[in-house]
């Protein structure tokens, strides 16, 4: 009779630990497929905020640039009649740089680029934050799947090691910054 209980109570401790080990590789594999959508997020975000954060500065750079051009076109070799008119056309000018101005007192395209310099150094801390996530969770699920007992369970689950990040090709293009 003892012995039986023996091999009762040995068989309920097998079991327990047999499904406790079952429950923390599944909470592995969770954690995992979490983080590997982390990365998904920190991409999409870097390449939506990059793209954006681009146009803009580009937009603004190029309005700078038409600016300055006029007003360079408008002074030279004019006669003065010619002048007197470019005088009217500039003050027009100033009246429209002032109210942007007043609106947005910041509105320089070196902020713009200041803005996007620090877009791209956050995004891709972000990114490499979700990566350094996913491959510890992919390391600590696959030593459970080495180390005794949890290999034995692991096994016979069909439990397989997971590989560590890698890119997509596409995915691993950066943006490209070309003004």
């Amino acid at each position: 009779m003892i012995g039986v209980i023996i091999a009762v109570v040995i068989i309920v401790i097998l079991l327990c630990a047999y499904i406790s080990i079952g429950n923390k590789l599944a909470r592995a594999q969770v954690k995992i497929d979490e983080a590997e959508s982390g990365i998904d997020v920190a991409l999409t975000k870097r390449y939506d905020l990059l793209t954006k954060q681009l146009d803009i500065a580009k937009g603004y750079a190029k309005h700078e640039i038409e600016t300055l051009t006029n007003v360079i076109n408008l002074r030279k070799g004019m006669s003065m009649s010619e002048k007197a008119v470019a005088s009217g056309e500039m003050d027009k000018m100033q009246q429209g740089i002032n109210v942007v101005a007043e609106a947005y007192p910041e509105l320089k395209s070196s902020e713009n680029f200041k803005t996007l310099q620090n877009a791209v150094s956050d995004a891709e801390e972000h990114l490499q934050a979700a990566r350094r996530v996913y491959n510890s969770n992919v390391s600590s699920f696959n030593q459970m799947l080495v180390s005794f007992p949890s290999s034995v369970i692991a096994n016979s689950k069909g439990y397989t090691k997971r590989d560590f990040f890698e890119a997509e090709e596409s995915k691993k293009e950066d943006v490209k910054m070309e003004f």
